[in-house]
């Protein structure tokens, strides 16, 4: 047992992991107070001095050097703090705790499911528009329930699982990164129009970072009951939509769970043509909460799968 003890203590990547998932469960970051949402306003000016509406190569050229503006130099400066710090583990720690997010989601998702099942339509929107890039006041409770189902999955996919997988490969610096990549890429989306095609560099690069993670995490939720359905929606509907990390974990969850996910949405005015995911189910607030309840549990074993993994290829546990 003593042994045992001295190998996880003298293994710091495991410690800073359930460090960080520790104080994030005791002492989360309030959404608004996050660095992120600093982040996505700078991002949003940057983009408002750089994005003239030229031609297409022109707003690819540009929107390729913002993401190298915005990305490098805090690259660099993380780089050039870590070997001032004392204590390195204490450093990926602080990384890792910026970079993590599910307290946030849960509470927005109780708050949602809470102003769903009241039918309180005017609360439900108010709690999704700061979280969404696509306009909420014309959804109906379907709508409400499919936007609000998709932004808990992608969520969890995406500040949880993703940050900790790319913790595991590159440490708290490539978490931190990961993190707020993906927040540009939700910053400059050029699924507003007028982030088309100044947004699309970044949006290739969250869907590299995102094709492995997402996708184990999609083949963890298919594991269990209708295993079977899953895998032939998943073949039958994941190529239907554009981001390929994204498809698998929605259409797993909707299959999984007989959803309804998808279809067109609104961004700034303009009908978004997007594909219909899972089944045939209209979410509604039992079927938002179950999502919760079935995306906790395959996290907790993602962490668990992870924390074995880690230990036996830093310290041979």
């Amino acid at each position: 047992m003593e042994a045992l003890f001295n190998q996880l203590y003298s293994n710091g990547a495991l410690l800073v992991l359930w460090g960080a998932l520790l104080f994030h469960l005791i002492l989360p970051f309030p959404r608004e107070a996050h660095p992120a949402i600093l982040w996505h306003k700078f991002a949003e000016q940057l983009a408002d001095k750089v994005n003239t509406h030229s031609s297409y190569s022109q707003s690819i050229i540009s929107g390729t050097l913002a993401l190298l503006l915005m990305t490098i130099p805090m690259f660099a400066l993380l780089l050039a703090l870590k070997p001032l710090v004392w204590q390195a583990q204490l450093f990926d720690l602080a990384l890792l705790l910026l970079a993590i997010d599910w307290r946030n989601t849960d509470k927005f998702t109780n708050q949602f499911v809470l102003a769903m099942a009241r039918e309180d339509k005017e609360h439900a929107k108010m709690l999704l528009t700061p979280i969404v890039n696509r306009s909420t006041h014309s959804l109906s409770l379907l709508g409400l329930g499919k936007a609000g189902t998709e932004t808990l999955i992608m969520s969890y996919g995406r500040n949880v699982v993703g940050v900790l997988f790319w913790y595991a490969l590159t440490g708290g610096i490539g978490a931190f990164l990961y993190r707020m990549t993906v927040e540009l890429g939700r910053a400059w989306s050029p699924s507003r129009k007028r982030f088309s095609p100044f947004g699309i560099p970044v949006i290739r690069l969250v869907v590299i970072l995102d094709y492995v993670p997402l996708r184990l995490f999609a083949l963890m939720v298919a594991v269990g009951k209708r295993t079977h359905e899953v895998f032939a929606l998943l073949k039958l509907q994941a190529g239907s939509w554009p981001l390929p990390g994204p498809a698998w974990l929605l259409v797993a969850v909707g299959a999984k769970q007989q959803l309804s996910l998808g279809g067109p949405a609104i961004y700034e005015g303009s009908k978004a043509i997007r594909s219909k995911l899972g089944g045939r189910i209209a979410p509604s607030a039992i079927h938002i909460a179950q999502v919760q309840r079935l995306l906790a549990w395959r996290m907790f074993a993602w962490i668990v799968l992870q924390s074995a993994i880690m230990g036996f290829v830093y310290q041979g546990i």
